[in-house]
């Protein structure tokens, strides 16, 4: 495990009181509660910022292009010729 690494924070005493009881009611301490909503927020903010949205439109022209014919070029029928050359089959 990596040394921990600091991070201060400075809170109205409201927020502070707010985190407070509900690290209580999770039975962690503030720090704990705190460090683990952070990770599960950054962790949906993360996977919500790498997910990729398609329009209609879009999708229908990748599934368009997908389905259509495939002919193979030059390098890929002279990778295939040798990988049947060389690789042998059980």
């Amino acid at each position: 495990m990596s040394a921990p690494a600091r991070f201060d924070l400075k809170l109205a005493k409201d927020e502070k009181e707010l985190l407070s009881q509900a690290a209580a009611l999770m039975g962690t301490t503030m720090a704990g509660f705190v460090r683990t909503a952070a990770k599960e927020k950054a962790r949906a903010l993360l996977e919500q910022e790498r997910r990729v949205t398609l329009s209609q439109r879009d999708l229908d022209s990748i599934c368009t292009a997908l389905d259509r014919a495939f002919a193979p070029n030059k390098a890929l029928k002279a990778a295939m010729k040798r990988a049947r050359e060389t690789v042998q089959r059980a």
